[in-house]
Parts: C-alpha cells; structure tokens; sequence
C-alpha cells in the first residue's frame, strides 16, 4: 500500500515543539519530499531564531511561541512574510486546533497536555512523542482519544516498534511486552562513581540524539519508567506483563511475546526519523535517510537486567503506576522539577530518584478524575519537589 504521504493530495501537518529533536527530525523529513506536505503550524517555546527560520523554510502558515515576552521578537523576524504570529499558552492551544489532518507533539513535559489534547478533541491523527501526556493524565487522554475519534500513534522508539508488532485485534494472545533500554552512559558506572557524574557527562547518550532533559532521563533510567507507564496506557495489556531490558546497542527497540512461544520484535538503526516516518506515513510507509540496518556489521546483540540499586527510577516508577490515580503525576512533577535542578548544578545526579521518591511519599496519592485536578496536583507536586531539594 502506497503511504498516504505520497498521494496527490498534500498531508497537512502541524508540528507542536517544531525546534526540539523530534520537531526537527519531522521537518527533516518533510523537506525530503516538501510537495506531500502542507504546513499549517509550528510552535516553540522560546527558540526565535530557529522557528523563524523554520517558518520560512516550509511556508508555515501560523508560528506560535509559547514565551510571550518573545512574541515581538518573532513578530519583527517574520515581519516581511504572510506567516502569521502569535504567542502565549493560549497560542499553542489555538494551533493546535487548526485543521491539520497530522499533528506532530513533541512539546517537552506537562506543558505538552493542553495542546495535545486539543488535538485530540477535534479527531486529528496525534503522533505523540511527549511522553508526559499519558503519564500525567493517561486515563483520561485515552477516554478522550476514543471519545472524539482521534488517532494516537506512538512516536517513542519503544512504543513504535511495540504498535508495529502487537496484535490489537488478539490482544489476549500476548503474553508479554519488553520495553528496551540502552543503559544511557553509565550503565558501567559503579554507584560510587554515578554520584559525582555532571550534567555534560549526563546528557551525552551513546546511541541517541536527544534533548537534555529526556537525555538525563535515559541516564537515570527514569525515561524507561515513564515509558512503562506510557505502554500501560497505550496497549490492553496489565502492569505484569511490561518487562525491561537493557540492550546497549538500541537495535531491538521493543518486543512482544505471545502465549504460543513466538516473540516478534522490530529493529532498526537508532535513528528517530524512523519511527518520525512510520507515524508521518500512516498507514503507509515512506522512504527515509537513515542507515540501513545491517546485523552482520552489528556482530553481537547484548542483554542485561536493569540494576535496582543503580537505576532507583525504575522501581520508583513501577511503585507509582501500581498506586495509580495521582501518582504517575507527581512523579512526572518531581522528576521534571529534580532533573531541571541537577542541570543547574543544584543537586547531585542521584539526587535526582531521590527527590522523586521523597515527594511521592509526602504527598497522599487519590483518584483522578478531571483535568483540572491533574493541573492542580503537578502544581502541588512542583513546590514539594523544590522543597525536597531545597533541603538536600
């Protein structure tokens, strides 16, 4: 089948985070073949120059920055263009609701939820690499995908490669899903030598090109926690049945056993404009830069367990999911909040699960039942946390 990329008719996309990795990665894509595509938005946090740039480039009819004090510096950057500008949460929220039939959202943390939703109430089809939408609010994210008939297609490597390869129409066959994980770069450290790690060391992945934020994440692991949370929401299977495994070369990018022996897996280079291109061709495919993969060059695939006492993140991650309701949303608030903080120079890198851990347990975890609610709880969960680390 053709992807639908390629058909005459040129795909609208919007791109929610357009200066991040992932929103780069999508425009590099885009540029490859500019006549299948029609950009209607792009969005920045505050990233002028970069979006400008962009805006040009792909003839984008709307550029928003979410950072209201650099809305006349975007104003004056495209001044002699049609593009036009707005600025403000506001903003992002408004295009995200423009007629785009695809929409990228790649906006880093809780920010992310409001606009991706948005999306999501008017039918679009959603690529979601913002891992923090459905840890935060994952029950009700889901509720409102099914409600208004939207399309969630899973942007995250892990994620991609599981859709790829489950069976949604028997999904009581699956007996297993395996998140893997690269390790990130101190998967050889001892927990003596993790303590005095730096943020530089921190943010440079092995395998991966990332921002710095979900960089730290990999290196703390807590990346693969959250995206355990993520997996709970995104396929019918119970919290039991999602195992991890780091496998440092990032060729398998996740795996799904079946009750009659069979494990199917999907492979790829560690590049993200493969699983950028599977979600921008749906339900085709299209053609991509990336290496090809060659298993003859690779030689060995490795396997380990994740080190409970390295890798704090991932049991503190489990335990929140397994409590449910509030939880996955303070953990998200604190991690966000500690990992900010270590990048600062504030707290040391295990200090990071540590702070995590030491707000879960101050607050009181309850049912969540409205989107205000999760507002309210992050909110809440963001002035522990620097109070926890305030006191490190």
């Amino acid at each position: 089948m053709a992807a639908s990329a390629t058909s005459h008719k040129a795909k609208t996309v919007t791109i929610l985070g357009s200066t991040g990795s992932v929103g780069c990665n999508t425009l590099d894509l885009i540029g490859r073949t500019p006549e299948s595509y029609e950009v209607i938005a792009l969005t920045a946090n505050h990233n002028v120059e970069k979006l400008a740039e962009q805006a040009r480039k792909f003839n984008a009819r709307h550029a928003v920055i979410a950072d209201e004090n650099r809305y006349q510096a975007l104003k004056d950057a495209l001044g002699d263009t049609d593009v036009e500008v707005s600025a403000g949460a506001g903003a992002l929220d408004m295009a995200a609701q423009l007629p785009a039939e695809w929409v990228m959202a790649s906006i880093v943390g809780a920010a992310g939820l409001r606009p991706t939703l948005s999306a999501i109430r008017r039918g679009a089809t959603v690529a979601l690499a913002n891992k923090e939408c459905l840890v935060c609010a994952g029950d009700i994210m889901m509720q409102e995908v099914r409600d208004y008939g939207a399309t969630l297609l899973p942007v995250d490597s892990e994620h991609n490669a599981i859709f790829q390869v489950f069976d949604f129409n028997r999904p009581q066959d699956v007996d297993l899903i395996t998140l893997t994980a690269s390790g990130g770069p101190f998967i050889k450290y001892s927990l003596e030598e993790m303590k005095n790690v730096t943020p530089a060391e921190a943010v440079a992945h092995p395998n991966w090109d990332m921002g710095a934020k979900i960089s730290v994440d990999s290196a703390t692991m807590m990346n693969k926690g959250l995206e355990m949370i993520e997996a709970y929401h995104l396929f019918p299977v119970r919290l039991e049945q999602i195992d991890i495994v780091v496998h440092p070369q990032s060729v398998i990018h996740s795996m799904v056993s079946y009750q009659d022996g069979s494990v199917l897996a999907q492979l790829g280079a560690p590049d993200m404009r493969i699983p950028i291109s599977f979600c921008l061709g749906w339900p085709g495919r299209i053609d991509t830069p990336a290496r090809k993969l060659r298993l003859r060059e690779i030689g060995q695939l490795d396997f380990l367990e994740p080190d409970p006492e390295r890798f704090r993140a991932l049991a503190i991650a489990r335990e929140a999911l397994h409590i449910g309701g509030t939880a996955p949303t303070i953990l998200n608030a604190a991690n966000e909040v500690a990992v900010y903080a270590f990048l600062e120079g504030r707290i040391g890198f295990l200090d990071i699960a540590r702070s995590v851990e030491e707000t879960l347990a101050r607050i009181s975890a309850s049912p969540l039942t409205c989107l205000k609610m999760v507002y309210a709880i992050d909110e809440e969960a963001r002035a522990v946390a620097r109070d926890v680390i305030g006191k490190f």
